[in-house]
């Protein structure tokens, strides 16, 4: 597994994003740019090179699902790995987001095992 890739983490919550990004950090990765919301992610895409994408569900401006559909239907982004990350464990929520494209799903709470168990089965 490459751990030089960049990673935008998407969630309105700075702790959340700590959070994430420090569970990163312990598997081995180091680079990281943030956004709170669908929006202002976006605007990250268009300036950054991106290689995955972990992003909450819900959030203001632009939701996780919404960030997912902007995502998986810009020719540009579609083949950027993206996990969501939500306490959004519904079975229906779930299909939504495969359906949309999502390549991977975590449940909060999460452990560190399990963010790298998703990780090796997207970036592989």
């Amino acid at each position: 597994m490459n751990y030089n890739i960049a990673i935008l983490i998407v969630d309105d919550f700075e702790s959340m994003r700590r959070i994430v990004k420090g569970t990163l950090k312990s598997i081995g990765f180091s680079n990281f740019i943030e956004a709170e919301d669908g929006v202002v992610a976006l605007k990250k895409l268009e300036k950054h090179k991106i290689d995955l994408i972990i992003s909450d569900w819900i959030m203001p401006n632009m939701n996780g699902l919404d960030f997912l559909k902007a995502v998986k239907g810009n020719d540009k982004y579609k083949n950027i790995p993206f996990i969501m990350v939500t306490a959004e464990g519904q079975k229906g929520n779930v299909l939504e987001a495969i359906n949309a494209g999502v390549n991977n799903y975590i449940v909060k709470p999460f452990t560190p095992e399990t963010l790298n168990a998703k990780l090796q089965k997207v970036l592989d």
